[in-house]
């Protein structure tokens, strides 16, 4: 207990209550810090920083793929490492690494040109490979690392009551996702991009010191146990309770609910990545102004945190099989919205299934998971399952930004996504929960 205690003045044995709903708190606290290296906080910096450095949508959009993708690789080993040392460090050191890349990011302009006069050379693959190398930086710990302790930290504190718990932690987490763009282009407009980018990266500083006094890996480290309700151990037991089976990463792999429920919200991050980030140039097509399109993430924002908190709370008594079936709809129904989108029928419907998507990835990352696998080998699980994501977003910013460049449209994507989905409706019908 003293190693899981250690640099910190707090202690959760001797807490007034349970300590895990403190761990509630922080917990959803570090996902929203993720922020800055989530595709929601990078895409209303995508215009003004391509413009500064001299690159294309394309070359921006590639150089967000490449780092993404080298993030993908190295994110799932993180995963192990989870499952070694704990939330507490693992988020501590992704939280400082981020906040050093921020500020990196936010001297981009600086360091291209100083490589241009070191190398003497005046190509634009000078600062797309400073942008390849920062996008990895922020999105490995940032999207990948920071995000995944944060909300297994959550799952592993809770057992009985870990779908009503991600309800309250989802809430907190879409309110704080949909208004961060209205927040950063505030920022943006009255300090600028790269001081923005150094303002948040003070508040990571501070909130990894946080992070050391208050994130604590798992209740058994002080004798306590998930829920906070103390097990009484009978002399006679009448029905003994089933024993929930701990899968290792590859007896995981083996079976076709990881693979389905990874893909499926492999999509949700695709398409919400591919959207988001060139969310203002989708609408300018359409005759929005930037102002109009940043609001759309309000009313996605409603519908998710409805369907994150109803379904988080049935999470606890229903298959999760149903919500594959749901969340797949919901990708359809988004994906024939942004098909249709000149037709305010079809805006209606891709913010519908956006927000019906994203409330269910809420509950499917954060709960299907343990439930399905156990919590011994969690880390390494998630881990493997935020490659999935990772990779689906870092494809998406290119493809979507070629799509509209190539082909003059960004409605071309829905054609990949519906075939996409089909291939997965396919696929869910024999998903099983294999406890």
């Amino acid at each position: 207990m003293s190693t899981a205690n250690k640099f910190s003045l707090v202690n959760p044995k001797t807490f007034p209550f349970f300590y895990g709903y403190i761990i509630l708190f922080i917990g959803s606290i570090g996902v929203l810090a993720s922020i800055p290296g989530q595709t929601v906080g990078v895409s209303v910096f995508t215009d003004p920083v391509k413009d500064a450095l001299g690159l294309s949508r394309n070359q921006f959009s590639n150089a967000y793929m490449l780092g993404t993708l080298l993030s993908a690789f190295f994110v799932s080993k993180a995963g192990r490492l989870f499952d070694r040392f704990g939330a507490r460090y693992v988020a501590f050191a992704a939280t400082i690494l981020l906040g050093l890349s921020l500020v990196l990011c936010s001297i981009s302009v600086q360091i291209s040109e100083q490589l241009k006069l070191l190398f003497q050379v005046s190509s634009w693959m000078v600062p797309f490979g400073v942008m390849c190398v920062l996008f990895f930086l922020i999105r490995f710990s940032g999207q990948g690392v920071l995000t995944m302790a944060s909300r297994n930290m959550i799952m592993l504190w809770f057992d009985k009551n870990r779908g009503k718990v991600n309800a309250i932690s989802s809430v907190t987490v879409s309110l704080g996702f949909s208004s961060s763009p209205l927040v950063m282009n505030y920022l943006i407009e009255n300090h600028g991009w790269e001081r923005s980018w150094q303002i948040l990266a003070v508040c990571l500083f501070i909130f990894s010191f946080c992070i050391l006094q208050l994130y604590r890996n798992k209740p058994e480290d002080f004798n306590l146990v998930p829920d906070g309700v103390q097990k009484v151990i009978k002399k006679v037991v009448d029905v003994p309770k089933k024993a929930v089976r701990d899968f290792t990463l590859t007896e995981a792999k083996k079976t076709r609910g990881f693979w389905m429920f990874g893909l499926v919200i492999s999509f949700n991050s695709f398409f919400a990545t591919g959207f988001t980030f060139h969310v203002v140039s989708i609408f300018a097509t359409q005759g929005y102004t930037k102002a109009h399109a940043i609001a759309i993430f309000i009313p996605i924002s409603i519908i998710a945190l409805s369907v994150s908190t109803f379904c988080n709370i049935l999470s606890d008594y229903i298959s999760h099989k149903i919500y594959l079936y749901v969340m797949l709809a919901g990708g359809v129904l988004a994906s024939l919205g942004l098909l249709f989108l000149a037709n305010p029928m079809g805006v209606y419907a891709l913010v519908a299934g956006l927000g019906i998507m994203s409330g269910l990835f809420a509950v499917i990352n954060a709960v299907t998971w343990p439930r399905y696998y156990g919590r011994l080998h969690l880390g390494a699980i998630t881990g493997k399952v935020m490659s999935f994501l990772v990779i689906g977003s870092a494809i998406a910013p290119s493809l979507f930004s070629y799509c509209f460049t190539a082909l003059g449209s960004y409605s071309y994507i829905s054609y990949i996504a519906l075939v996409y989905l089909l291939f997965l409706i396919l696929g869910s019908v024999a998903v099983k929960n294999p406890q």
